[in-house]
């Protein structure tokens, strides 16, 4: 009797809400649920939600001009100096339009994110199925990333944190805002290429994958261990050419 009421509570439909508590202590429970309904909506609206008060802080705490110009510090050198070669005027305008497309794009990320998880939900089912012969659907799939990916919320919640907190402004990188990654510690005159790949390990990032591995195993049907060298895989590969682009 108790193993049929373990397995009837195993198989329980879960909420919304469950899911979302579920895919931080339970993950295995979340993503069989996803076989029943791949409805994703309230990953996306916590993304929504962290990006705004992410958004608010940067503009009250940084502001969008301080920011761009954060960033262009750690660009290359070479536009640096074609940025300082320009009159005076023209330096100010470009660095107006600069700081300008930075809000605009930060303000699109819960839009691009969607178009984003399309994609990577297209080629992890490409992975899995053509692949390694899983079974999952991109509905499966899409929902499988927007839960997968719910980590990485965290990055902004402690973004806003430490903004209100007082995090000096001359500190800030909206590309890098929070040190769960080893690129954040490295000096900023460091190689570029050493600061791609160090903030390629973080530990969200590491977390995400675990997750990633075990969501696609779950809606595909294959072995967590021959998942695990794909979505790996992928992220290996993903690094590789951060790195070596910015060696480049």
């Amino acid at each position: 009797m108790s193993d049929t009421v373990a397995n009837a509570e195993a198989s329980a439909p879960l909420s919304q809400v469950e899911r979302v508590i579920d895919t931080f202590i339970a993950p295995s429970k979340t993503f069989h649920d996803i076989l029943r309904s791949s409805s994703w909506w309230l990953p996306w609206l916590l993304g929504v939600l962290v990006t705004l008060g992410f958004g608010l802080a940067i503009q009250q705490k940084i502001g969008w001009d301080k920011t761009y110009n954060n960033i262009l510090l750690q660009s290359p050198q070479s536009q640096q100096d074609r940025l300082a070669q320009l009159p005076a005027d023209q330096q100010a305008k470009q660095k107006a339009i600069g700081a300008s497309v930075v809000q605009y794009i930060f303000w699109a990320t819960p839009v691009l994110s969607l178009l984003f998880a399309a994609i990577a939900a297209m080629v992890l089912l490409a992975t899995v199925n053509f692949g390694l012969g899983g079974h999952a659907t991109f509905g499966q799939m899409f929902a499988v990333w927007m839960y997968a990916t719910l980590p990485f919320l965290v990055q902004g919640i402690l973004g806003i944190v430490t903004l209100f907190a007082g995090l000096d402004a001359d500190s800030f990188n909206l590309k890098n805002p929070v040190g769960t990654n080893i690129g954040y510690y490295l000096p900023l005159d460091s190689p570029k290429w050493l600061i791609a790949a160090g903030t390629s390990i973080d530990v969200l990032t590491i977390w995400v994958l675990i997750l990633l591995t075990i969501g696609c195993a779950t809606v595909a049907g294959i072995k967590r261990n021959t998942t695990a060298a794909a979505v790996w895989g992928w992220w290996i590969l993903i690094t590789l050419v951060k790195v070596v682009v910015a060696a480049i």
